[in-house]
């Protein structure tokens, strides 16, 4: 797939799933991303919320241009890529833009003080949880083979690693 071809379907993707998913339902969910009352407003949680969302985004982002990039793809099956994408955040967790996404919709939840979307985290998390390894990792051993094996023994599907993965420096077939 060329480059413009993968932008283009990343950026459709992007909105249709972190857009939706830490943009549209946390909206539905808060009423328009209206503050609540559910919790006092402690600045701090303010300021941590506010970094989470940030941090959050930054990792999306850069996982969609990595895929676009380096897998000359994009996290849709419908335009998937054509290599096994294994950098930035990849070296740390297997999921990163799951986990990232999460972060965002816990971020918004501490910033406007709505207990909901943490529960809509843990739901998204949760369900996410099944569809990746019930669906998503089947998928990839069938389409990389010995590498995606090797890359799923190294690197934690959830909680990132202490240090990032190295990938060996020849590919394994």
């Amino acid at each position: 797939m060329g480059r413009r071809a993968a932008a283009l379907a990343s950026a459709v993707f992007f909105l249709l799933g972190p857009g939706l998913e830490a943009g549209a339902g946390p909206a539905l969910l808060t009423g328009g991303f209206a503050r609540g009352d559910d919790l006092p407003v402690q600045p701090a949680w303010s300021v941590l919320g506010a970094l989470l969302v940030c941090a959050g985004l930054l990792v999306v982002v850069r996982a969609f241009v990595a895929f676009v990039l380096e897998g000359r793809g994009s996290p849709t099956p419908a335009a998937p890529t054509g290599a096994l994408v294994v950098s930035g955040a990849y070296r740390w967790v297997r999921n990163p833009m799951y986990v990232a996404t999460a972060a965002v919709v816990v971020g918004e939840g501490l910033l406007l003080a709505r207990p909901v979307l943490f529960v809509a985290a843990a739901a998204y998390v949760a369900t996410l949880a099944l569809v990746t390894r019930r669906i998503e990792e089947p998928a990839l051993a069938r389409r990389f083979g010995p590498a995606y094996a090797e890359y799923r023994a190294a690197v934690p599907g959830w909680w990132p690693r202490r240090r990032p993965w190295s990938p060996p420096a020849t590919p394994v077939d």
